[in-house]
C-alpha cells in the first residue's frame, strides 16, 4: 500500500479508539516510522511501504488505541524548542511547563537547581539559554535520571549538569547554594485522579500525584528551600491551575518575599515565583 493508504487507514482506526486528533497522531507515527520530518511527510505519501515500514506502522498504531502517549512511541517529545528522549520511567515535557521556563529565564540563571527533575528537561533548556550557568538535577527515580543523563549527553550539556538521587533536598550536598531552584513537582491530589485522561495511566504515577492533596510536595519544598538560596534567590515552582493561593501562602510563611503568581497561555495560575531576600541583622 502506499503512506496514502496507510494513513487513511490508521486514521481510520485512531478515530474508532476514540483519539482526539487521529490524523495528527498518525502523520507523526508515520513520520517516525520512515524516519523523516512531519512537514515532509507530505511529499512521499505516494510512494509504496515496503513490509517491514507498514507492519511497523500499523503495530504503532495498535498501541495508540489502547492510548499510549505517542511520545512513548517515538521516545521523543518536544519542549521549549528541542526534542528530548522520554520513555516510562519520566512524566512528558508539556507546553504549560514553558511558563517556568520563562519566567526563569526572566531573571539570573546561573546556578540552578531542579527538584524532582524527570527528563531533564526544565534543567537542561534553562542550561541551554544560559551557556555559563551550572545546574543540579535531582530525583527519586533512578531510572528518570538515566533518562536525564541521556538527555544531557544529546544535548552536549553533560559537562554542565550533575544529577543526584534522593527525595527533594535529601540528595542536595550540604551547604550548596543556588541562585534559581525550580520544580515542577506532583501536584494532582488522590481524589483527582480517576479523572485524568486515559493517556496519563502510562506516565510515572510517583511524578503525578502525592497521593494525598496534592500540597505535599510544596510544603517539602518551601520547607527546606531557604538554606540552599543565595541571597536575592529565586524559587519557582508550577503548580495546577487551583493551587495557586494555597501555594502563594507556602511560600510567604516559609519566608520568601515578592510572591507571585504566573499565567499560562490560557490565563491560568501555572506557576508561583518568590524570593529569598538578604538578612538585614548581618
Amino acid at each position: 500500500m502506499t503512506g496514502t493508504d496507510a494513513l487513511t487507514r490508521a486514521v481510520a482506526q485512531l478515530r474508532n479508539a476514540g483519539i482526539d486528533d487521529p490524523a495528527r497522531d498518525a502523520r507523526r507515527l508515520l513520520s517516525h516510522v520512515l524516519g523523516i520530518a512531519p512537514g515532509r511527510l507530505t511529499l512521499v505519501l505516494p510512494d509504496l511501504l515496503d513490509d517491514a515500514q507498514a507492519a511497523r506502522f500499523f503495530a504503532l498504531i495498535d498501541r495508540r488505541t489502547t492510548r499510549e502517549p505517542v511520545s512513548h512511541l517515538t521516545g521523543i517529545r518536544a519542549f521549549y524548542g528541542r526534542d528530548f528522549h522520554v520513555t516510562p520511567a519520566v512524566l512528558d515535557p508539556r507546553p504549560d511547563t514553558e511558563t517556568l521556563i520563562e519566567q526563569a529565564l526572566a531573571g539570573e540563571v546561573s546556578s540552578v537547581l531542579d527538584l524532582g527533575t524527570g527528563s531533564g528537561c526544565i534543567l537542561l533548556t534553562l542550561l541551554a539559554h544560559r551557556p555559563l550557568a551550572q545546574g543540579l538535577g535531582t530525583d527519586l527515580s533512578s531510572e528518570a535520571l538515566t533518562v536525564a543523563k541521556d538527555n544531557a549527553t544529546r544535548l552536549s550539556l553533560q559537562d554542565r549538569a550533575t544529577w543526584a538521587q534522593g527525595a527533594w533536598f535529601d540528595a542536595v550536598p550540604p551547604g550548596a547554594c543556588f541562585d534559581l531552584i525550580v520544580s515542577n513537582p506532583p501536584y494532582i491530589a488522590l481524589n483527582e485522579m480517576p479523572g485524568l485522561a486515559p493517556d496519563l495511566a502510562f506516565e510515572p504515577r510517583m511524578a503525578l500525584t502525592d497521593e494525598a492533596d496534592g500540597l505535599s510536595a510544596y510544603r517539602a519544598i518551601t520547607g527546606g528551600a531557604t538554606p540552599f538560596l543565595a541571597p536575592q534567590g529565586r524559587l519557582l515552582v508550577e503548580i495546577g491551575p487551583t493551587q495557586g493561593q494555597a501555594v502563594a501562602e507556602l511560600f510567604r510563611t516559609a519566608g520568601l518575599a515578592n510572591v507571585t503568581l504566573h499565567s499560562d497561555l490560557d490565563g491560568r495560575d501555572r506557576v508561583v515565583s518568590g524570593v529569598i531576600l538578604p538578612r538585614t541583622d548581618r
